[in-house]
């Protein structure tokens, strides 16, 4: 056991979960049963009653706490398309959530607005990023929620960005915000009125109010999906929703002061240039092999607005690592790791772990250099499918979302061991999105993202095995 998973269980007894039955339900369960206890870690295996939404392990619970179409606080309806989740701690104890929502221009029956936009006088038009011409008016963005954990009640919900197009993931910063991504490259020609594709930042505040719709354009013009920062530097990695992406970095001119520009680059390894680590089978390159790390170095990009969404077809060309559609990222304690949904030889997904350089983004990183490392590739649908979001459990595990039929919430060891944490039983035919952990640690969030779900889970989290 690894020491942040005995940190967390500290002071508690483990609790062998493992029992015989399924409640009757092995019928639907049995590969739960499988994957859950087979290497004799996780929780133990998932049960549940009809009429649930999950399937989870004994002693773990989970309620709705917001759904899509509710009237939130400010007067606007919690849109739909629910997506990459933030959580944030206040003074007082309660959570901050800051929820993306993955709406495209015109969906006045998915947003906050109500049918055919009839809210939208209810806010400034300057607060809203693309208005569309009055048309097709963009209503990606992002709603808060502050959540109570010891009545385990939303206090209060207001939408915090409007305007934005596919706001799919992004990711928390040190300093309280959230930064939300648009999975889009849609410019004003398409019938708009501004580019897209571009990271937004939204403040983690229990005060009603929509943030400022000021692009981040340093931080480059792609099909954005998730971004990780280094505590400590303020660096932003990021990820990419292609099937030839890059994976990118972000250097600040200031700490905390994202708006202020700085240095787009991208990854490179150093022994294998324009590697291809997708591993797909009908490509001619060499394998992408698990568990071997490669020291990388990065390459400055230029014209990073890119007007032609060629960020990552130039970088290539430069010497860049080639990925396929990159989602999820989470910075651990002193590495983090990313999702490749598709990769893989049987496309089913892979996940990648980057360890930084101690001297990360100065001139004396090229002595010591970062490195990167294909931590699993299943190529098995027992183990996984389809990776999207993820997170880092307190206890030091990767807690990954399916983006399929049937999904789950699968943890994985450092060792590489998976478990499944929860299957989608209610609305079977959606993803999951968005995971995170309250700043206690008690309460795991997660998204069903049609028809709009955002669920509260909890149990003996600390009885992991």
């Amino acid at each position: 056991m690894n020491s942040s998973r005995r940190n967390f269980i500290r002071n508690t007894s483990l609790v062998s979960l493992g029992f015989i039955g399924l409640n009757n339900f092995a019928a639907n369960a049995a590969i739960d049963l499988l994957a859950t206890t087979r290497e004799g870690v996780g929780f133990g295996p998932l049960s549940y009653q009809p009429g649930d939404t999950l399937s989870l392990p004994k002693g773990f619970s989970s309620r709705i706490i917001s759904r899509k179409g509710d009237l939130m606080k400010d007067g606007l309806f919690v849109p739909g398309m629910y997506d990459g989740m933030g959580a944030f701690s206040t003074p007082s104890g309660k959570t901050i959530l800051i929820r993306n929502h993955e709406n495209s221009p015109g969906a006045d029956l998915l947003g906050p607005f109500g049918k055919n936009n009839e809210l939208i006088h209810k806010i400034n038009k300057d607060k809203i990023y693309d208005f569309g011409n009055g048309k097709d008016t963009c209503v990606g963005g992002t709603t808060t929620l502050v959540y109570n954990e010891k009545t385990q009640k939303v206090e209060s919900q207001y939408l915090s960005l409007i305007g934005t197009v596919r706001n799919c993931a992004g990711g928390i910063t040190p300093w309280k915000s959230w930064i939300t991504c648009e999975e889009s490259s849609l410019k004003a020609s398409d019938g708009l009125e501004k580019d897209h594709g571009f990271n937004f930042e939204v403040p983690a505040t229990e005060k009603i109010g929509i943030a400022n719709p000021h692009p981040i354009k340093a931080m480059g013009r792609f099909t954005h999906e998730a971004v990780a920062v280094q505590p400590k530097t303020g660096i932003v990695y990021q990820t990419e929703d292609e099937g030839d992406s890059l994976f990118y970095r972000y250097l600040p001119n200031a700490y905390g002061k994202l708006h202020n520009g700085g240095k787009l680059q991208c990854l490179v390894i150093r022994e294998w240039k324009s590697a291809d680590t997708r591993n797909y089978p009908n490509l001619t390159t060499d394998k992408f092999p698990e568990k071997k790390s490669f020291e990388v170095e990065w390459i400055d990009l230029a014209d990073v607005e890119a007007p032609d969404s060629d960020l990552r077809l130039r970088g290539f060309k430069l010497g860049a690592a080639r990925f396929s559609r990159g989602e999820g990222i989470w910075y651990g304690k002193d590495e983090l790791f990313f999702a490749c949904t598709d990769g893989g030889s049987n496309r089913k997904g892979q996940i990648f772990k980057y360890t930084p350089s101690k001297f990360e983004g100065q001139a004396r990183e090229k002595d010591a250099p970062g490195k990167l490392e294909l931590f699993i590739e299943p190529n098995n649908i027992e183990t996984f499918q389809n990776c999207d979001n993820l997170t880092i459990a307190p206890w030091g595990d990767v807690i990954i979302c399916e983006d399929k039929k049937d999904a789950r919430v699968i943890g994985i060891t450092p060792q590489g061991k998976t478990y499944v944490i929860a299957k989608n039983i209610g609305y079977r035919n959606s993803e999951f999105a968005g995971p995170v952990f309250s700043p206690s640690g008690n309460t795991l969030f997660i998204n069903i993202q049609s028809p709009g779900l955002t669920l509260a889970i909890t149990g003996p989290w600390k009885n992991i095995l």
